[in-house]
């Protein structure tokens, strides 16, 4: 009885509201990032945008003092969480047990090497999802999450009361 107890949670408080100067703040960051990242995919035919980076900016927009919205942790993130979903793809096969088995030993890896970044925990199932091949590594994952962090960089730091990044390694 005391384990189902636990579902009704600490009774702690909601989190503070934004103020609407946040909110769009956030909105513009987002907009930018993904505008970039798909106008760079059309001018040049690569592909570079990927469904976890619309995460990635909830992150570096709306909560960019967060351990999970700094540079290492979304860029080795990403880099670690796709090159595991490739390794068991290609190697293991497509297979709903391979798929679950990338995604375990991605949040894993993450956890053990200090760069987690909740978005990255999607990119196992999206490469098993696109059958994906492995420049997919580098194009989308690799050159996205760096133009991504590059972005944070330069429109975090233009706010007043803004610091970006916490730290770099």
């Amino acid at each position: 009885m005391n384990y189902l107890k636990k579902f009704k949670g600490q009774g702690e408080k909601l989190p503070a509201k934004s103020n609407i100067n946040e909110i769009i703040f956030a909105w513009f960051g987002g907009f930018i990032s993904i505008a970039i990242i798909g106008y760079l995919t059309k001018s040049y035919d690569n592909l570079l945008v990927m469904g976890s980076f619309g995460a990635s900016c909830v992150l570096l927009y709306g909560f960019p003092k967060s351990p999970f919205s700094q540079p290492k942790n979304v860029v080795l993130g990403h880099i670690f969480s796709t090159f595991i979903g490739l390794i068991f793809f290609h190697f293991i096969g497509n297979e709903w047990w391979s798929m679950a088995l990338a995604l375990a030993t991605a949040i894993a890896v993450m956890i053990a090497t200090r760069t987690v970044h909740p978005p990255a925990g999607s990119n196992p199932l999206i490469v098993f999802l696109l059958s994906a091949n492995w420049d997919y590594l580098i194009f989308p994952t690799l050159i996205g999450s760096i133009i991504l962090v590059i972005v944070a960089l330069f429109y975090n730091n233009l706010h007043k009361d803004r610091f970006y990044p916490e730290y770099w390694f």
